[in-house]
C-alpha cells in the first residue's frame, strides 16, 4: 500500500472559496443605512438652518446699524477747519493745562469725527462676586459736532450664540439695544432723559480718545478740584453733564467718574456711581490717547467691572 492510496478521494479539485472565512452580514442592513442617512440629513438641515438664521440676523442688524450711522451723519453740521491754539489753555486749572499740553501738539487739527475698533471682554453678571466675562469685538463712529456716537458690538456668550448690542447717542437721543443673533431684541431702551444723559456721559468720558473735544473752544468748562483732579462740564441741547477727571503723576487722565449716570436694572434706570480707568497712552495722529480701559459700576455690593477693552484701530476725521 502506498501513502497516496490512504488519502480520501475527492470528486473535484479544491477552490479558493473553500479556504475563506465568510464575512459577517447584518440581519437588517437596510435599516442601519436608513438610520445613518437620516442622521446625516438632520446634521445638514441643522447647518443650513443655522446659516439662514445667521445671515438673516446679520442682514437685519446691518440695516439697523446703517440707519443709525446715517442719522449720526445727518445730525453732524458742516464745520470750518479748526486747529488747537495753546493760548486757550491760559485760564484752565494747572492740572488740566498740563494734560492738554501733553495730549495735543501745537497747531493740532480739531477732531471732527472718529472711527474706532475695540476688542476685549464684557461681564454679563450683575453680582460682583461671580463675574461672567465673555469676549467681544466692537466698532464705533463718533461725531464731535454735534456730540454723538454709535457703538456696534458682538458679544460671544456661548459657541454659536452671539449677542449684538448697539449703544448710541444721536441728535440728543440715547439708546441701548441688545439683540440675540441680531434677530431677537431684549430689553431695549431709547429716548428718555436718563438714557440720553447716560449716553452723553459716555461720549464725554470717551473724549480722551479725541482730546480736542475737551478744549474750552469746543464747549467744555473746567473747574479745579485739587492738585490732581478737575471737574469738566458739557452741555448738549437741554442736557448738561459733569465728570470728575483724575490725573496721574505724569499728567495724563487715569480715572474718570460720575455720580449722574444710571444703570439699567430689571428694566428700570437706577442712579449709580460709575467710573472709567485708562492705561497705556500712545501717540495717534499727533495726539496721545489711551490704548486700554476698564469701566465699572460702584454698586452697594461692591465694585462691578463690566467692560475691559483694547483699542485695535483709530481713524480720525480732521483737516490735514
Amino acid at each position: 500500500m502506498t501513502i497516496d492510496s490512504e488519502l480520501p478521494k475527492t470528486t473535484s479539485n479544491p477552490v479558493l472559496a473553500d479556504f475563506v472565512v465568510p464575512s459577517y452580514t447584518p440581519a437588517h442592513p437596510q435599516r442601519k443605512w436608513a438610520a445613518l442617512r437620516w442622521i446625516v440629513r438632520g446634521v445638514v438641515a441643522l447647518a443650513v438652518v443655522s446659516l439662514i438664521v445667521g445671515l438673516s440676523g446679520n442682514a437685519r442688524w446691518s440695516r439697523n446699524i446703517d440707519a443709525r450711522m446715517q442719522a449720526l451723519a445727518a445730525a453732524t453740521p458742516q464745520t470750518h477747519s479748526q486747529r488747537y491754539d495753546d493760548e486757550e489753555l491760559k485760564n484752565l486749572p494747572p492740572v488740566v493745562r498740563r494734560y492738554l499740553s501733553l495730549a495735543l501738539n501745537p497747531n493740532q487739527p480739531i477732531v471732527r469725527g472718529l472711527y474706532l475698533e475695540q476688542t476685549g471682554s464684557f461681564n454679563r453678571s450683575s453680582d460682583p462676586q461671580t463675574p461672567q466675562w465673555e469676549p467681544f469685538t466692537a466698532r464705533q463712529r463718533v461725531a464731535t459736532k454735534r456730540p454723538g456716537f454709535v457703538w456696534d458690538a458682538a458679544i460671544t456668550v456661548s459657541p454659536g450664540i452671539t449677542v449684538r448690542v448697539v449703544d448710541a447717542y444721536v441728535a440728543g437721543v440715547g439708546s441701548l439695544q441688545p439683540s440675540v443673533l441680531g434677530l431677537v431684541d431684549v430689553g431695549s431702551s431709547e429716548g428718555n432723559t436718563d438714557i440720553a444723559r447716560g449716553e452723553l456721559i459716555r461720549y464725554f468720558a470717551e473724549s480722551v480718545w479725541y482730546p480736542t473735544a475737551l478744549l474750552p473752544s469746543q464747549g467744555v468748562q473746567w473747574e479745579a478740584v485739587d492738585a490732581h483732579s478737575a471737574k469738566a462740564t458739557l452741555t448738549d441741547g437741554p442736557l448738561t453733564v459733569s465728570l470728575l477727571f483724575a490725573f496721574d503723576a505724569v499728567g495724563f487722565v487715569e480715572r474718570i467718574s460720575s455720580t449722574e449716570r444710571s444703570a439699567l436694572l430689571n428694566g428700570a434706570m437706577v442712579p449709580m456711581p460709575w467710573e472709567v480707568r485708562l492705561f497705556n497712552y500712545a501717540e495717534h495722529d499727533g495726539m496721545r490717547v489711551p490704548q486700554e480701559g476698564k469701566v465699572a459700576w460702584l454698586t452697594p455690593r461692591g465694585r462691578l467691572p463690566y467692560w475691559r477693552g483694547t483699542i485695535a484701530k483709530l481713524v480720525y476725521d480732521m483737516p490735514r
